[in-house]
């Protein structure tokens, strides 16, 4: 089956892989674009899990400041080789995920991050809004409210702003899946002009 250019490209802007797995999905998936993202998910899960165990010392340090200049971000992004951390394209990487970082505010990288008091005084409020319901239903509740939580304060969960199709995680995946290392967000610190730290 003959592959419009124009779908591995858009495959290829959204997955941010290299054209050739692009087209190979879409071959597979006979065309069908959201079945070639699937495709790739899945390989970029096997990817990730393959590498998750590998030491990621190299990287760098990226930062952004907004126009207004009254919100700054400093974030780490540790790679394994500085091959990989020298590239222009681990380098828009660093810069996407500080202008993430300021625009969405996140509290942690991802869920192990969040303080387990908060995550308590969350379920608390969700229960105590929903207390008419029964209880099995109730918890149901809580834990989609909780999911949603974890969508706005975990970096890793949230909508990534250039493609909100795409989460941060997802993104991250697929830049594993590209350079072949082990990628991680090791630390991030968001700034905001006379905001103190909460």
């Amino acid at each position: 089956m003959a592959i419009a250019a124009a779908e591995v490209k858009k495959l290829r802007d959204q997955t941010g892989l290299g054209m050739m797995q692009c087209k190979h999905a879409l071959e597979e998936a006979q065309g069908d674009f959201k079945k070639a993202v699937e495709i790739l998910r899945k390989k970029g899960l096997e990817t990730v899990a393959a590498r998750s165990g590998r030491a990621a010392r190299e990287g760098r340090i990226g930062s952004y400041v907004h126009s207004n200049n009254k919100i700054g971000v400093v974030l780490e992004l540790n790679c394994e080789t500085d091959f990989v951390a020298n590239s222009e394209e681990f380098k828009q990487l660093i810069k996407d995920l500080c202008m993430q970082v300021a625009a969405t505010t996140p509290m942690a990288i991802a869920r192990k991050d969040v303080a387990a008091e908060l995550v308590e005084q969350e379920k608390d409020i969700y229960r105590a809004q929903y207390k008419d319901k029964p209880e099995q239903v109730r918890e149901k509740i809580v834990e989609g409210k909780l999911g949603s939580f974890y969508q706005r304060v975990c970096l890793m969960e949230q909508p990534f702003i250039k493609t909100p199709e795409t989460t941060v995680g997802q993104l991250i995946e697929g830049a594993i899946a590209k350079f072949k290392e082990n990628i991680q967000v090791r630390r991030f610190a968001r700034f905001e002009l006379g905001k103190d730290e909460e």
